[in-house]
């Protein structure tokens, strides 16, 4: 079993998690202003890529560019990786790869903790996503907590079909499902819950 393998039902039985719905986890965030760079690209290759209509397309051409113009804000702490193999604990099935993660750590050439956020890019079924997504939130909070300093507190997630965004909270044993779904033309609130998510995280690492 790998993360991809997981459903939200799966993910809440086997870990023994409390799911919590319909709270708007972000109502207070700020819309940001697309960089001049990511709005011309969206409006360039978003076309091309829902047209596509493939996982790799909607990652590549819309979901990535939103998480480089996040990451660009927030600066040189925050790492995002794409891709890499998140292999935490086979037994349980935490293993696999991770679309996107983004760490606080100034690592280039490895996932170092803290884990801050976990993206993972669908095609269509983003409630498929969410499962995927949780699974792998688990495994990153596992992932911080074996840290010589137990780094605990939540971790974001969100499940991104590139045009479609639904975001999620780990925190102990309860999950929360974001209650909005964003649309693409919401890119301004996407990258507000991004950075503010990121940036929260740096703020309590460094008190």
């Amino acid at each position: 079993m790998a993360y991809s393998d997981f459903d939200l039902l799966t993910v809440q039985e086997r870990f023994g998690l409390t799911l919590v719905e319909d709270i708007d986890l972000f109502a207070a965030v700020t819309e940001m202003v697309p960089g001049e760079r990511l709005r011309l690209m969206l409006a360039e290759w978003a076309p091309a890529a829902l047209a596509m209509n493939t996982e790799k397309a909607r990652s590549e051409m819309i979901t990535a560019p939103i998480l480089m113009d996040a990451v660009g804000r927030i600066g040189r702490r925050v790492r995002l990786f794409s891709g890499m193999a998140f292999d935490v604990d086979k037994e349980r099935g935490l293993n696999g790869t991770c679309d996107f993660i983004l760490t606080r750590s100034p690592e280039h050439y490895f996932i170092a903790r803290p884990v801050a956020a976990v993206v993972e890019a669908k095609r269509e079924d983003l409630i498929a996503g969410l499962g995927q997504c949780a699974a792998a939130l688990v495994a990153a909070q596992i992932f911080n907590e074996r840290s010589r300093e137990g780094i605990g507190g939540p971790l974001y997630g969100a499940a991104s079909s590139g045009n479609l965004w639904r975001f999620m909270r780990l925190d102990g044993d309860q999950l929360i499902i974001d209650g909005p779904e964003y649309h693409l033309d919401r890119v301004g609130k996407i990258l507000g819950i991004l950075t503010a998510v990121v940036t929260r995280e740096i703020a309590s690492g460094e008190k």
